[in-house]
């Protein structure tokens, strides 16, 4: 007997909505969220997918999330345009901000969107992707609370902190990446614990600053950057980006949401989008199609371009719908009724 089950992408959108909902979650926070964690799941990338419904239903019950907050938009200066969360999800928060980003982005060549004082639990790649669709070039950064220890260090000060970018490319899907700085993202190590299995070596310590396999003693120990001080020194770049350069905080001055409804789950994030065609005029198609030399080159060599898994998943999903474990689907299904 099958422990994975196959439902429709209106089956599941569905679902989604109607858990958010009735946590409390408003309609535009909902539908937010469920694009979010949709696009994800189409793209077969579990840990952000229908899964994080749970984190996001926990943390409105621990107080963590303002479900009724209405974003507060600011036009801050010619490229810049600034989102208040008012404590609500950030994924609302860059729905609303992102034609003010790419009017600035088209007329100015470069443009950035802070939001401040949001909760952030969402994949980054569907926001750049949002922006490539567009023709940007698009960057985005995000700080998460601190659960990676730096290079050479034994406890959490740092985020797992990802970097995204999407590279638009004429008839084809766009080049985008979108990894944490950690060695990998901390929702891997909570499937893995979910799922009963070990993690790999090098991918955390424990509380005592020990590698481990364990993924329960990870979690409650430090992951490690990727690359060693690399990873840390860009961890640290996205710290500085999205928290003091936009007025917000630093991973480790927040805390996640908890049963005592102390925590501090609020922080920023910063997008930035680039236009080709102010950059280059009329020799923009001709820069973009020598852009594409260097993906063919990649491709010639066996490799593969990031993001060509889930291109090839999405479609599958368009066809089939999407697949995922039952034990999931039947947490969800009471989570939308209790």
């Amino acid at each position: 007997m099958s422990n994975d089950v196959t439902i429709s992408l209106q089956e599941a959108e569905a679902l989604s909505n109607k858990v958010l909902t009735h946590h409390g979650f408003s309609q535009a926070h909902a539908g937010a969220i469920t694009r979010s964690v949709m696009a994800a799941q189409c793209d077969e990338c579990h840990s952000h997918g229908l899964y994080r419904l749970i984190g996001c239903v926990q943390t409105a019950l621990n107080g963590g999330v303002d479900t009724q907050a209405e974003p507060t938009i600011t036009d801050q200066a010619a490229s810049v345009v600034k989102v208040n969360a008012n404590k609500g999800c950030s994924l609302l928060s860059f729905e609303m901000g992102k034609p003010y980003l790419i009017e600035k982005a088209k007329r100015s060549g470069v443009a950035a969107l802070a939001i401040n004082n949001s909760f952030h639990f969402s994949a980054l790649w569907p926001e750049v992707e949002a922006l490539s669709a567009e023709g940007l070039v698009a960057l985005a950064v995000t700080p998460s609370h601190a659960f990676v220890a730096p290079a050479g260090g034994t406890s959490p000060l740092l985020g797992t902190n990802p970097i995204a970018f999407s590279w638009p490319r004429p008839g084809s899907t766009p080049y985008t990446f979108d990894f944490a700085t950690s060695v990998v993202a901390r929702g891997e190590i909570e499937l893995h614990r979910r799922a009963g299995k070990s993690i790999p070596e090098g991918w955390a310590m424990d509380s005592e600053g020990n590698s481990t396999t364990d993924p329960v003693a990870a979690l409650a120990g430090a992951m490690l950057p990727f690359g060693s001080y690399k990873g840390s020194a860009l961890s640290t770049m996205v710290e500085l980006l999205s928290g003091p350069l936009i007025g917000d905080l630093l991973g480790h001055e927040t805390q996640a949401a908890n049963a005592e409804k102390n925590g501090k789950p609020f922080h920023g994030e910063l997008i930035v989008a680039m236009s080709p065609e102010v950059f280059l005029g009329k020799d923009a198609d001709t820069h973009l199609r020598h852009a594409e030399v260097l993906f063919e080159g990649i491709l010639a060599q066996g490799a593969r371009l990031p993001s060509q898994r889930r291109f090839a998943a999405r479609e599958r999903s368009r066809i089939n719908g999407i697949t995922f474990p039952n034990a999931l689907y039947e947490e969800l299904k009471v989570l939308a009724s209790n």
